[in-house]
């Protein structure tokens, strides 16, 4: 049952380009935040967890606890969205990033930080959804692109940009790894400003019916399916028993909040966007450029440390061709599709460009000369450029404007999810490979910390082992892609089919006010 839209006489007028830009200028810097949560602290997790006297198992927390508040909370600040203040609550998930973040660099233990990490993971899963939500409430399908491009470009800066700030803080005498979690705290503070400021939005004032058994079953049923996807392959075997409890309970709750979810009035994830041919391949598509872009890129750091021997600073700067290509693409046909309302064909291109930039960096190896990296990396950026905003996009422009929360909540979340599976998947391709060159080429038995936990000191090892760990990550690395080029063909596939339907010109809120218009009823026949 769809839920009633506000009076017509309570939507915000038309906004002017300079009110948007106004306006997105907080969202941009929310969603900065949100990006650099998750990425800044990559290369400098070693030194972290080694100050605070951690484990193995407590370095995976310190990921794994970030993540899965972000990912399971996506689809039901998308829904808040629907139903509350979005100004009210994105502002609200900010001040949540902002306590998360002070605790983080106050902490003096590994429990504080995983918890701090917690409250930072659902202030950027808010983050995350609803700065794409306020976009759609203020702008219409055929304008977005001349400003989804420029939040594509803050999505590419701020994750392959955070590792290198991390790399360079951690490398600062004077700095050091707190500043990881308070270099932040002052863009939050800017953004909840700005928003203060610029962002005017109706208030709705309609009766809200919150499905908490819903939401409480789905947060259950997708923290037990990521543990498992987290840990399976490390922590335990694929085959394990542990293996058999964590999907089995995964699948008894999700079914559960299936069932719940087709009974009640407001659900956290409408069932009925399923229904939309355009959603759920926007949805597919999303889960599979997650797979391969999260899990194909998170393990270039590592390369470009072990294999070509760099500092996590110059690691973090050989990125920067995949920046580019993805701000280009991004921005351009963003720009292209505002002016031309054509949107498929750069969907299409974006698939062949990204499974072709995967399939040349599975060619990857030690001695791979950097000119090369770069034009392999820029490739695969400018694909995933095109892609990432034009999915949500597709999505938007296909569903009630009550519902565009949800909509785009649920393809961020599968995009989310997608990247946990595909790090955790080839993150245990990698530590295989690794593994097994180690040992061909030592012929002993050692894993090279090959575990994406335990990085081997390169300085400290002779040169011959120093040559096959070297080599090791080089075929391991290439590996990952090569497992990672067929999940991106599939999001072509994927994409091939979606129907191309013309951009409406509509802000949501004035679809929100036409849709709430009562229709004219046909008079009585003469």
């Amino acid at each position: 049952m769809t839920a009633t839209a506000p009076p017509a006489e309570q939507a915000a007028p038309t906004m002017t380009h300079r009110q948007v830009l106004e306006a997105m200028s907080g969202l941009m810097a929310g969603m900065f935040v949100a990006i650099l949560a998750s990425t800044v602290v990559a290369n400098a997790l070693p030194r972290i967890v080694s100050d605070l006297n951690g484990s193995p198992s407590s370095y995976t927390w310190v990921v794994t606890s970030e993540l899965l508040a972000m990912t399971v909370t996506v689809p039901l600040w998308g829904k808040l969205s629907d139903l509350y203040d979005k100004k009210l609550l994105i502002q609200l998930s900010l001040s949540m990033f902002v306590v998360g973040s002070l605790v983080a660099g106050f902490s003096h233990g590994v429990g504080l930080l995983i918890l701090s990490r917690v409250v930072q993971g659902i202030g950027a899963g808010g983050l995350t959804a609803l700065a794409q939500v306020v976009m759609a409430a203020i702008i219409p399908p055929r304008e977005l692109g001349r400003y989804s491009g420029i939040f594509g470009a803050v999505f590419a800066v701020g994750t392959v940009a955070g590792p290198l700030i991390g790399g360079v803080l951690v490398d600062t005498s004077w700095l050091g790894w707190r500043w990881c979690f308070f270099i932040g705290v002052p863009f939050a503070l800017l953004a909840i400003f700005l928003l203060q400021r610029t962002l005017r939005l109706p208030v709705q004032r309609r009766e809200i019916k919150v499905d908490y058994a819903g939401a409480l079953l789905i947060v259950a049923g997708v923290s037990a399916l990521l543990l498992w996807i987290s840990f399976a392959g490390n922590e335990f075997d694929w085959g394990s028993w542990q293996t058999a409890a964590l999907v089995s309970l995964a699948v008894l709750l999700l079914a559960a909040a299936v069932l719940v979810e087709s009974k009640v009035d407001e659900p956290v994830v409408p069932l009925s966007l399923f229904r939309n041919r355009t959603v759920t391949l926007s949805v597919v598509a999303s889960a599979l450029v997650g797979v391969a872009m999260f899990g194909g890129t998170v393990f270039l750091s590592q390369y470009f440390q072990i294999s070509l021997g760099n500092t996590p600073t110059v690691a973090g700067l050989m990125s920067l061709p995949m920046i580019l290509g993805l701000m280009v693409s991004s921005t351009v046909v963003g720009q292209i599709i505002s002016k031309t309302g054509q949107w498929k064909r750069y969907l299409v291109i974006g698939g062949v460009l990204m499974t072709v930039g995967l399939a040349l960096l599975a060619t990857i190896g030690a001695d791979t000369p950097f000119w090369q990296l770069a034009v392999f990396m820029a490739v695969m950026g400018a694909g995933v450029g095109m892609l990432m905003q034009n999915l949500v996009l597709a999505a938007q422009n296909d569903v009630a404007a009550a519902d565009l929360g949800a909509a785009t909540s649920v393809v961020s979340f599968f995009r989310s999810l997608g990247g946990a599976i595909g790090t955790s998947a080839l993150g245990a391709v990698l530590a295989n490979r690794v593994a097994s060159e180690t040992e061909k080429g030592l012929g002993t038995s050692a894993d090279g910390g090959g575990s994406s936990h335990a990085i081997p000191d390169m300085s400290t090892l002779p040169d011959a082992v120093r040559e096959v760990i070297e080599n090791a990550y080089g075929v391991a690395t290439a590996e990952t892609f090569l497992v990672g080029a067929p999940v991106a063909f599939l999001a072509l596939v994927a994409v091939l089919f979606i129907k191309e339907k013309p951009l409406k010109t509509q802000s949501g809120l004035e679809r929100l006010a036409e849709e709430a218009q009562p229709q004219p009823q046909a008079g009585p026949v003469h």
